[in-house]
């Protein structure tokens, strides 16, 4: 069993497609079929069900895909220690993190990355939540930043820091004068919010419906910035995260605490249990922690 044949292994069960899946590791397809096949052929199994169009793992083949996951993060793991074995950290760490989180909080991390670690190379990902998950499921990053609670056994989850989220309102609207802003005061609000699939748009709508508030909402956006400059713009309300409202901007919208119960958000960091953390990954998890604001 070679570690190439694991690499091929993985592909094709990534991309369910021997070709697709060449591509990727850069060889011809004839040849990655033949190390799959010299591959079951020494272990005895079908690894894949190959139809027309894809290929499907088989009983056997799953089991061993698990398997192979955790030895080649542990092959890598190894040679980032060995990179690492010199007195400054010069490994590479993958870092996912979602979009309303990373434009607030990264700068502080990689301006202590640079200062603390100036040989280390951070490499990072923006995505979905379910697109970082399934990305730290295969050990294509070290580690995710992402909002809490994730309720998969495959993780190791630690909370960081928990973030209020603010009443987002355009310049002259009458909320704007009220001492005291409650949900029942957002009733006839139209609400702009992050597209399906962030998770930040379906926390907004589940803390409204929490507090039977059925919102309008008339626009949604890819983009925080968007929705910001719309809100400012007079198009509407949002909930926006404290962080991301701390950048000066022209024509900036006027923020407001809600009365409690606050509406908010925890933000952690998680990575998958057999993956190990080579000494770059273990040095940014100890700056993520010393950037996180208290």
């Amino acid at each position: 069993m070679e570690l190439h044949q694991l690499r091929y292994l993985l592909a094709v069960a990534r991309t369910g497609n021997f070709s697709r899946a060449a591509e990727q590791c850069r060889v011809s397809q004839p040849s990655l079929s033949q190390q799959i096949a010299k591959l079951e052929s020494e272990l005895g199994e079908r690894l894949f069900n190959r139809l027309k169009r894809n290929a499907v793992l088989t009983s056997a083949g799953e089991a061993l895909v698990q398997r192979a996951t955790r030895i080649l993060a542990e092959v890598e793991a190894a040679r980032g220690d060995v990179a690492d074995a010199g007195a400054q950290i010069r490994g590479k760490v993958s870092v996912g993190v979602l979009p309303t989180i990373a434009p607030y909080l990264l700068p502080r991390v990689l301006a202590l990355t640079a200062r603390e670690c100036p040989a280390m190379e951070v490499r990072l990902h923006e995505a979905t939540t379910a697109q970082l998950l399934a990305s730290a499921a295969a050990c294509e990053i070290d580690l995710a930043i992402l909002s809490l609670p994730i309720d998969d056994t495959r993780f190791i989850r630690e909370s960081l820091f928990d973030e209020e989220l603010l009443l987002a309102v355009p310049p002259k609207h009458p909320l704007t004068k009220k001492k005291r802003v409650g949900v029942k005061d957002l009733e006839s609000e139209r609400f702009i919010l992050l597209e399906e699939g962030h998770c930040l748009g379906d926390q907004s709508l589940s803390f409204c419906h929490r507090h039977d508030l059925h919102p309008q909402v008339a626009f949604r956006s890819a983009q925080l910035e968007t929705i910001q400059v719309l809100v400012a713009g007079g198009i509407g309300i949002s909930l926006i995260p404290k962080l991301a409202t701390a950048a000066p901007r022209p024509g900036r919208p006027v923020y407001l605490s809600l009365t409690e119960p606050r509406p908010k958000r925890a933000i952690g960091v998680l990575w998958r249990k057999e993956c190990h953390h080579g000494r770059a990954a273990r040095e940014f998890l100890r700056l993520l922690r010393k950037a996180c604001p208290a």
